[in-house]
């Protein structure tokens, strides 16, 4: 008995779950799939980063894929939670001179203070925040089409409040400018650079507010014609072209070489005889939108009489090659966590430099800011690029890329 009673007494505790399990599993996946991409990720390595085994874990999630959807549901869910007070016709009657002095409509207040709940949301959840952005594509069509329209409601609020602010305003420009803000606050999920919370927050509201002040120039009466092009004469050409498209319609890890052999006219032992592994094919796409990216700066720089024209002229550029070469350059952005570990430093240092560029003109043309400053601002206009690209479908007309120039502009104080 005296054993018996000493074993029950220094018998160890029974260990509880936490009630928050479910949460801290979700979250520390929509962490590592936003880092590193849905394919590169196993439910393994998840459990590991919550401290839980793997079947643990299967209490929770059937699937990767059960978990993925959960966390791209809490991302947007979050936001549009956040944004709640602003979904009717009117804002939370928020008070002017409490969100700045120097601002006194009432309206206008209400859209710093929507864009700060967006902030102080985006902010709490940066690593998290790129999930849907990049890895949306692998989502189930039903399901993309529900988050899509949980997206195109967040939208929706945002126009809704620049409209409140700038009644004349059109309905198409209010949705470029409300998109353009919102690209403005999710650009810090797609960059490292640090900077203290309440100047992150003040940095992203001013250049959220300037997006909201931009006046836009008349939009194009009609699309820019789709023109195709001549096919290249070169194989290897070819499936370099084939290969874009299908990585950036259904992603890297979901093409297959029998898909791209196929659409090219190949057997797989073909495509075999051009590139030897996906892989590669990735690689030499990366490396050629690094190289194109190079060269626009280059050409940017070269004869302009100052900063403020190199500035201007890198900015036009920029825009004139993403709308052109888009498949191209959605690809080197979403897909380049598949490349091998020292490839990705390679390209992701090519990445830091072109940023340096700009950040030294924006300086030069605005000395008041700082470096840290200016590149967050700077990171904030290249988003608005990428995120208006989407928004217009690559629309390469002249009049629409000086709209999208235009709010990149004031996304960068200018």
């Amino acid at each position: 008995m005296g054993t018996t009673s000493a074993t029950a007494s220094t018998a160890a505790p029974r260990r509880t779950r936490p009630k928050d399990r479910k949460q801290r599993i979700a979250m520390a996946a929509a962490t590592l799939f936003s880092e590193r991409g849905y394919h590169q990720v196993s439910l393994g390595e998840v459990a590991a980063e919550v401290g839980i085994s793997a079947p643990a874990l299967y209490r929770h999630f059937p699937n990767k894929y059960a978990l993925f959807l959960d966390a791209a549901e809490r991302l947007v869910h979050g936001l549009l939670e956040v944004t709640e007070p602003f979904a009717g016709g009117e804002g939370p009657a928020v008070d002017a001179a409490s969100t700045d002095p120097a601002r006194t409509d009432p309206a206008g207040a209400d859209y710093d203070a929507l864009v700060h709940a967006l902030v102080e949301a985006t902010i709490d959840n940066r690593r998290t925040g790129g999930l849907y952005r990049w890895e949306g594509r692998y989502l189930h069509p039903d399901d993309r089409r529900r988050l899509g329209g949980d997206f195109a409601e967040l939208g929706a609020r945002v126009r809704r409040a620049v409209q409140r602010m700038r009644p004349g305003l059109g309905e198409d420009d209010a949705r470029m400018i409300a998109a353009a803000a919102l690209s403005v606050v999710a650009s810090i999920t797609s960059h490292h650079a640090s900077l203290g919370r309440r100047q992150l927050a003040e940095l992203l509201g001013d250049s959220a507010r300037d997006v909201a002040d931009a006046r836009l120039p008349a939009p194009a009466g009609s699309a820019a014609p789709d023109t195709p092009g001549v096919p290249p004469a070169s194989k290897r050409e070819l499936i370099v072209r084939e290969g874009l498209r299908l990585f950036q319609q259904r992603g890297y890890h979901e093409t297959s070489i029998e898909e791209l052999s196929a659409a090219v006219g190949l057997t797989q032992s073909g495509f075999y005889r051009h590139f030897a592994s996906k892989s590669e094919l990735l690689l030499e796409a990366c490396v050629r939108a690094a190289e194109r990216l190079g060269a626009t700066t280059a050409d940017a720089l070269e004869g302009a009489a100052g900063p403020a024209e190199a500035l201007d002229r890198l900015i036009d550029g920029y825009i004139a090659h993403s709308f052109t070469h888009h498949e191209l350059m959605s690809v080197y952005f979403s897909d380049i966590g598949a490349l091998p570990g020292d490839e990705q430093e390679r390209l992701r240092g090519i990445q830091r430099r072109h940023v340096d560029e700009w950040v030294g003109l924006l300086r030069a043309v605005h000395p008041d800011l700082t470096a840290q400053a200016a590149r967050f601002r700077v990171h904030a206009g290249l988003n608005v690029v990428v995120d208006l690209g989407r928004l217009v479908h690559f629309d390469d007309a002249p009049a629409t890329r000086a709209r999208v120039a235009c709010l990149v502009r004031a996304a960068l104080g200018r």
